[in-house]
C-alpha cells in the first residue's frame, strides 16, 4: 500500500535531506478553532485528501482526532485505511467514487461510503448483509458538477431506495459547489436551491434525519447559508484562501513553510548558459548558488524563469530551466554560503513568498501547488 507520507514527528536537526516542510501544528489549531466558532452549531469535516493538502495525512489526522473534530474526509479508500492502521478512530467518509469489490474493505475498516447511485447502493447492501454489519453511507446528490452522484432531479428515486436498504445506514447526504470561491455566486446559489428541494423531500421520508452537507471552503468563507448540519473545509484549513476573490471572512494562516539550503556557490561568466535548453545566461559577472530542489519535489517546472526564493532575508530570482533535482540561483552581487538557509515558500525578514505566488509562476492554482509536494519531502512538525 502507498504510504501517503506517513513520516514520524522529527525534530530539524534529525534533517537527512535539507529540503523539507516544517509544519505549525499550532497554527493549524488555530485555524481550525476559528473555523470551528465561524460555523458553529455545525460539525466539521476537515477535509485531508491528497497527503492533506501536502501537509502530511496521517499526522494531521492525529492533530484532528485530537481536536475532537466530527468525522474526517479523504478521496480515495487507501487514505481511510492507512488512518485506521495508524488509530484514527474518527468516523472517516471516504469521498470518491467506489468499485464493487472495495465494499467489503470498506466494511471491514468501518469507513463511510459515498453511494452515488441506485446501483451501488444495491451492492453495498447486499454485501452488508453477507458480512452481517451495518454499512455507512452518505448519499451523493449532483447539483452541478457532473462527475459523479444521483443529479437532483432524480434524487428523489435514489432517495427512496436508501430508505428502504435494510443493510444501509444513511448518515448523510451531500452534493459539492463547483465555483463557491468565485464573486459570481450565482451558480452557487442555483447549487444550493437544488439541494434545497433534495433535502425538502429527504425530510419527508427519512426517521433518522441524515447529515447534509455541501459546504467547502469557498462557501464557509461566503455562504453561511449553506451550513446545514456539517461543513468541509479543504484548503483554508491550511491556511490558503481558495482564490484571489474570496472573501476573508475568517482568519486563518499558512501551516507550511517550504525550506532548503545552498549547497553550492560559483561565479557565472557571460556567456555561459544555466541549465538545460541553455535558456539563460548573463552578460556580466554574477554570484549564483544551487538549491538541492526541483520538479521532482514538486517545485514545478513551469515556474522557470520566474521563481523566486528567499535568502538571508531577500528574494533572488531562479535563473535557468529547473531541473528535477536543482535550481539555480542569481545572487548578483551579494554573499551566500553553503549552509545558507533558502525559503521556497515562507517569510524570512521583512521578505514573504506565498504559494499563491508559486501558482502565479506555475500558471496553476495554489491546490496544485500544495498537493504536488512530493513525498519524498520531508515533513517537520513544531508546536
Amino acid at each position: 500500500m502507498n504510504n501517503y507520507n506517513n513520516y514520524p514527528v522529527i525534530s530539524i536537526d534529525e534533517i537527512i535531506r535539507p529540503t523539507h516542510l516544517v509544519i505549525d501544528l499550532n497554527v493549524l489549531r488555530e485555524n481550525f478553532k476559528r473555523i470551528k466558532e465561524h460555523v458553529y452549531p455545525a460539525k466539521v469535516m476537515p477535509i485531508l485528501k491528497a497527503n492533506a493538502y501536502g501537509h502530511g495525512l496521517v499526522r494531521i489526522a492525529q492533530l484532528m482526532q485530537e481536536l475532537k473534530a466530527d468525522y474526517i474526509g479523504v478521496a480515495v479508500l487507501e487514505e481511510g485505511i492507512l488512518l485506521r492502521e495508524n488509530g484514527i478512530t474518527l468516523p472517516i467518509l471516504v469521498l470518491g467514487g467506489i468499485w464493487g469489490n472495495q465494499i467489503p474493505i470498506f466494511l471491514k475498516h468501518n469507513l463511510t461510503i459515498t453511494a452515488s447511485s441506485i446501483e451501488k447502493l444495491n451492492q453495498v447492501d447486499e454485501i452488508a448483509n453477507q458480512m452481517n454489519v451495518k454499512a455507512k453511507v452518505h448519499l451523493k446528490i449532483d447539483t452541478g458538477m457532473e462527475r459523479i452522484g444521483v443529479h437532483y432531479y432524480n434524487a428523489k428515486k435514489f432517495l427512496d431506495a436508501a430508505v428502504n436498504m435494510k443493510n444501509i445506514i444513511v448518515e448523510g447526504i451531500y452534493s459539492h459547489f463547483a465555483n463557491s470561491e468565485k464573486a459570481d455566486l450565482s451558480y452557487t446559489r442555483l447549487q444550493l436551491e437544488r439541494f434545497q428541494e433534495v433535502i425538502n423531500y429527504a425530510e419527508k421520508i427519512f426517521v433518522e434525519k441524515p447529515l447534509y452537507h455541501i459546504s467547502n471552503s469557498g462557501a464557509i468563507l461566503q455562504m453561511p447559508e449553506a451550513n446545514f448540519d456539517m461543513v468541509r473545509p479543504g484548503i483554508m484549513l491550511y491556511g490558503v484562501y481558495p482564490s484571489s476573490e474570496t472573501k476573508k471572512t475568517v482568519e486563518v494562516k499558512p501551516a507550511l513553510t517550504w525550506k532548503s539550503i545552498v549547497i553550492y556557490f560559483k561565479v557565472i561568466k557571460p556567456n555561459h548558459p544555466v541549465g538545460y535548453g541553455s535558456t539563460w545566461q548573463t552578460d556580466h559577472n554574477v554570484r549564483a548558488v544551487t538549491v538541492p530542489v526541483g520538479y521532482g519535489d514538486g517545485y514545478m517546472r513551469s515556474m522557470s524563469h520566474k521563481a523566486e526564493v528567499i535568502i538571508r532575508g531577500k528574494r533572488y530570482p531562479v535563473v535557468g530551466t529547473i531541473s528535477m533535482d536543482q535550481i539555480v540561483v542569481n545572487i548578483e552581487n551579494d554573499s551566500a554560503y553553503n549552509g545558507d538557509e533558502v525559503i521556497l515558500i515562507g517569510s524570512n525578514g521583512n521578505s514573504k513568498i506565498t504559494v499563491e505566488e508559486l501558482a502565479e509562476w506555475a500558471g496553476t492554482i495554489p491546490y496544485e501547488i500544495l498537493t504536488n509536494i512530493n513525498t519524498r519531502v520531508p515533513r517537520v512538525y513544531v508546536e
